[in-house]
């Protein structure tokens, strides 16, 4: 399984979970205070909600591809760093209330894209520790 993971900060969590609902028909796969996530089957889409700064207009905060296990990760990790790509890993991450392994890189708008798998959901992990980077688990991160 594979998906594109499009993660949004947003002004009015409440009001974006009720649009997006609509939207895809679907209810958030994972809700936690500020942090909200739909797994959405068709399109295949991972479509995060990070709150941000009330009064703040709606605006990417990164990317991704969600993929079915580490391995996969090692692949594209490998993959990007033969192509000469920056490449930023992480193992065993607190992310988004979920333990994580991931690879990031930024692309030439300085967007930030992560090649992640979920390895757990645990509600006891909170979000991320510091270190990574700042389009992610600074603030929040998307999975």
């Amino acid at each position: 399984m594979s998906r594109i993971q499009l993660a949004l900060r947003v002004a009015d969590l409440e009001g974006s979970i009720a649009f997006y609902s609509k939207l895809f028909g679907a209810e958030p796969a994972k809700r936690r205070e500020g942090y909200a996530n739909f797994a959405i089957a068709e399109p295949p889409l991972k479509l995060v909600l990070i709150e941000g700064a009330t009064g703040e207009e709606t605006r990417l905060d990164h990317l991704g591809v969600e993929v079915a296990d580490t391995q996969e990760v090692t692949a594209a990790t490998e993959r990007l760093k033969e192509t000469g790509l920056a490449t930023f890993e992480e193992s065993n991450t607190s992310c988004c209330y979920a333990l994580q392994d991931k690879v990031w890189v930024t692309g030439p708008g300085k967007e930030p894209w992560e090649v992640y798998v979920v390895k757990a959901d645990a509600d006891s992990l909170g979000k991320s520790a510091e270190g990574a980077p700042e389009a992610c688990c600074g603030t929040a991160c998307a999975s």
